[in-house]
């Protein structure tokens, strides 16, 4: 993560220049001695050290530590895959369908926004709201866990909008086979939730309300980390 960094500008120090006398002056003999003259004291600006402290990481608390942990192992691990360090999104699937558990982390200011997203339905099979299991296999339709790069907006026959996905790790490289993607769903909508008091469940993918997307398929773009993890 790079920040700024500001320096001061140290200004040069004034020289005083004293002026000839135009008289004549008597002859030194040798027994005469000249008394040394002091050069005048200019005031010179004092050097200060400029220090720019980064702001803290999720100040108000929002992610499981362990998860941030994790994801920032991630960046650093899939830094070739992941050009752009200036965000990050993490889902924690240990949390309650119904719960904010996507997470875009803003890694230069440090804050952190919360979203709501599904879990596959082959994770949840009795529908608690819990995703209990997770699969890379085609038509599990389970989650997958790991990190991703983000790969771009993109558009769809069946859910339109959305934002491709590339699996970084074997848990979750198949992602484009099994077309795992962000997308907006009825079933991922608040008033879905408030009549049902959960989330519904996707095929593995990252469904989010059809609100959020707009915001989300601009910001994440191409080559950011999408980091899940139960």
């Amino acid at each position: 993560m790079r920040l700024s960094r500001r320096g001061l500008i140290l200004g040069g120090s004034a020289m005083l220049a004293g002026c000839a006398s135009a008289s004549a002056t008597p002859p030194l003999t040798t027994a005469q001695t000249l008394s040394p003259v002091a050069p005048p004291q200019v005031g010179l600006p004092t050097i200060q050290t400029a220090s720019l402290t980064p702001p803290p990481l999720d100040p108000r608390g929002h992610v499981r530590k362990e998860l941030m942990e994790r994801a920032m192992t991630a960046l650093d691990t899939h830094h070739r895959h992941l050009p752009l360090r200036d965000r990050m999104y993490l889902v924690d699937f240990k949390k309650f369908s119904g719960e904010e558990r996507l997470y875009e982390v803003d890694l230069v200011a440090g804050e952190v926004k919360v979203l709501r997203t599904c879990h596959g339905r082959g994770s949840d099979p009795s529908h608690s709201g819990y995703a209990q299991r997770f699969s890379n296999t085609p038509d599990s339709n389970m989650s997958s866990v790991g990190a991703y790069a983000t790969a771009g907006a993109n558009w769809g026959r069946q859910q339109g909008p959305n934002v491709l996905l590339d699996g970084l790790e074997y848990t979750n490289d198949k992602a484009r086979e099994r077309a795992i993607i962000i997308h907006g769903a009825d079933y991922a909508d608040p008033d879905f939730l408030a009549r049902e008091g959960k989330l519904g469940r996707s095929y593995g993918c990252f469904s989010v309300a059809h609100t959020d997307l707009p915001a989300l398929r601009e910001r994440m773009g191409e080559g950011r980390l999408l980091f899940a993890a139960a």
